[in-house]
């Protein structure tokens, strides 16, 4: 068990910082009174367990994870409209902290499940009391109705270990396009949604002050 601390502790540093970074830049949106594309950020190191099932799953050998596999510690970013993923992934490319591996569309080359999202994988420089070491951490952007599509497809998965009996695997497909739709339907009166949350905004700031 400390062989695993000691090897998913800068994993662990690693997604603290990028946490604090990636969500100062929807802070820095709401600052300038500007929309901001990211609605909100989360981010995990990958358990045990569930680093050992991909390694056997995928072949990897234990004293490889470190070169393979690129999603031990992993971030989500969170968007309203599809429209913002693209924004996103942009002022990632813009960012100099950190260097861009691979860049993966499951947005408009969705897999053959459904699943839909678009994944950057960086390798970012984590400072220790050893000196810097290069941790992998893949970042998942999407919307609310794709992360929500996925977390109930995660969780299935895990029940039925990949092998989803075939009405299961229909309807979530079904599912998989109806949460696209949801997006595409949202897309579509975007101004009148944020104009709403721009008005509600204002209103709550007002009672505070009132409030206050």
């Amino acid at each position: 068990m400390k062989h695993w601390d000691l090897f998913l502790a800068p994993y662990k540093q690693a997604v603290e910082e990028l946490k604090v970074k990636l969500k100062g830049m929807r802070s820095q949106f709401d600052l300038q009174g500007n929309y901001s594309p990211i609605e909100f950020v989360t981010g995990r190191v990958k358990p045990i367990a569930s680093i050992l099932d991909k390694a056997n799953q995928k072949g990897i050998p234990l004293d490889r994870l470190e070169l393979e596999m690129q999603d031990i510690a992993g971030l989500r970013m969170m968007c309203q409209f599809v429209d913002d993923i693209s924004r996103v992934v942009e002022l990632i490319r813009k960012r100099n902290d950190f260097e861009i591996v691979e860049e993966r569309n499951y947005i408009t080359h969705k897999k053959a499940s459904g699943y839909r999202s678009y994944h950057v994988v960086i390798r970012y420089p984590v400072q220790t009391i050893q000196g810097e070491k290069k941790i992998l951490v893949e970042i998942q952007i999407r919307t609310l109705a794709m992360n929500f599509w996925a977390t109930i497809e995660h969780s299935l998965n895990y029940k039925y270990k990949g092998q989803f009996p075939e009405d299961i695997r229909m309807r979530l497909q079904r599912a998989a396009e109806a949460a696209f739709r949801l997006d595409e339907e949202m897309s579509l009166i975007r101004g009148e949604i944020q104009e709403a949350q721009a008005f509600f905004s204002m209103k709550k700031e007002t009672n505070k002050k009132t409030d206050g």
